[in-house]
């Protein structure tokens, strides 16, 4: 893959709202993730940047759900809390996490997703369970 192909995918990611782009052939990876400094970007596998951000106590009431921010899914894929099935989970109930912190994978298409908590907080709920299908946006986890 040359620089010219690279920055054909960028402006395909671009064009059509695409936060992370990843592909693997003959021995070569690339993955693309776009976002702005200190704004977690929608990648698949995490929640878009609106379902990220912190719910105003008022709205969250109004609408019957806790307080807190969610982690959603980038993408479509299986739901795993631990690296292998014999592993402890990445992140239990009550567990500290920052922007680094593993939270669990999404395998998509044979390739194991981390996902990240992109920020500081808490581990209020775990909302997916182990080996779950999960889509685009689907809430993974509460954190406060």
């Amino acid at each position: 893959m040359n620089i010219k192909e690279i920055k054909e995918i960028v402006g395909l990611m671009n064009e059509n709202e695409i936060a992370e782009f990843m592909i693997e052939r003959e021995g070569f990876k690339l993955s693309i993730r776009k976002g702005s400094a200190g704004v977690p970007a929608p990648v698949p596998g995490q929640a878009p940047a609106a379902a990220a951000a912190p719910q105003p106590p008022e709205e969250a009431a109004a609408k019957g759900e806790p307080e807190g921010v969610y982690i959603a899914s980038p993408m479509v894929g299986t739901f795993y809390t631990s690296p292998s099935p014999d592993s402890p989970p990445f992140v239990e109930i009550g567990r500290e996490v920052d922007e680094d912190t593993t939270v669990c994978i999404i395998e998509a298409m044979k390739v194991m997703n981390e996902i990240k908590a992109e920020r500081k907080g808490r581990i209020l709920e775990v909302l997916a369970e182990n080996g779950e299908a999960v889509e685009f946006g689907k809430r993974l986890f509460r954190i406060g």
